[in-house]
């Protein structure tokens, strides 16, 4: 499991996604996202500027970051 430091209170879905490497662009977070394949928490989130806090954790292709303070 990979962690994303916060600098914030909150990190945006899309941010995560490429901070973790596990998206190129915000066109691949867009689009994995609208896609339904990313999941925050245990459930599918279709908002690419969801934010995120200290604790949330997101899963995609198999991997998934924790976000911590």
């Amino acid at each position: 499991m990979e962690t994303i430091k916060l600098r914030d209170e909150y990190i945006k879905l899309g941010q995560a996604l490429k901070a973790a490497g596990l998206c190129e662009s915000g066109v691949d977070a867009k689009f994995a996202v609208q896609d339904g394949l990313v999941q925050v928490n245990g459930g599918v989130e279709l908002q690419r500027g969801k934010k995120l806090y200290d604790g949330d954790e997101v899963s995609f292709e198999g991997e998934t970051i924790k976000i911590i303070k």
